[in-house]
């Protein structure tokens, strides 16, 4: 069974000196901990610890159990994360307070399956143009999901798969379709090369005249 547990403890110094001494010093991370209506608690983990969970695709996505020395445990789901730009170094992180009879809004990878077999690339040429790689979704906090999965072995060119044909497991929701029709994005689609294109276009010319 995954452990989606992190130790915490509740950090007194504050501010962007205090949070320099606790990454280089005792390389912990800094962190805030927030939502439901109450106080935000500010909060230091081991940045080795965190790094560690972090392999773990679904740390991103599933909720998780904050064990905090010094103030109550948390069920929350990290909402954000600060990485230095060159650095292995995790700047800082926010994590939400989730209700498990709450739906809370996250964004979930998106995992394309079967591109090798993709029809419009495979049998005619085209070239597989990824436009999500994340889809920002609705759900129980039990019910998030790791990744969507999105099935293109039989998109054909020309053809591209949109938010509202993606199946979703049972609760979850697109955040975007809520918002009208004209935000249905699309995710993957099928184009023809651009060498190519303007190959088809000189062919219908000459098919005119």
């Amino acid at each position: 069974m995954t452990d989606f547990t992190l130790n915490a403890v509740v950090r007194s110094d504050k501010g962007k000196g205090a949070s320099r001494r606790l990454r280089r010093l005792e390389k912990g991370t800094p962190a805030i901990v927030y939502g439901l209506g109450k106080e935000p608690v500010a909060i230091s983990i081991e940045m080795r610890e965190l790094f560690k969970k972090l392999e773990n695709e679904g740390f991103y996505t599933h909720m998780l159990e904050l064990n905090i020395e010094g103030a109550d445990n948390e069920k929350v789901i990290l909402k954000d994360m600060q990485r230095h730009p060159f650095k292995e170094i995790i700047m800082h992180a926010d994590f939400q307070r989730v209700d498990e009879s709450t739906k809370v809004s996250v964004n979930v990878p998106v995992h394309f399956v079967n591109e090798a077999e993709c029809k419009g690339v495979k049998l005619q040429g085209g070239i597989l143009m990824r436009l999500l790689t994340e889809v920002e979704i609705a759900a129980l906090p039990h019910q998030i999901p790791d990744a969507i999965n999105v099935d293109v072995a039989e998109l054909e060119k020309g053809q591209t798969i949109h938010l509202s044909d993606l199946t979703l497991p049972t609760g979850v929701d697109v955040v975007a379709l809520s918002k009208g029709a004209d935000h249905n994005d699309g995710v993957v689609s099928v184009t023809t090369p651009k060498g190519a294109a303007a190959d088809e276009a000189e062919e219908e010319e000459a098919g005119e005249e």
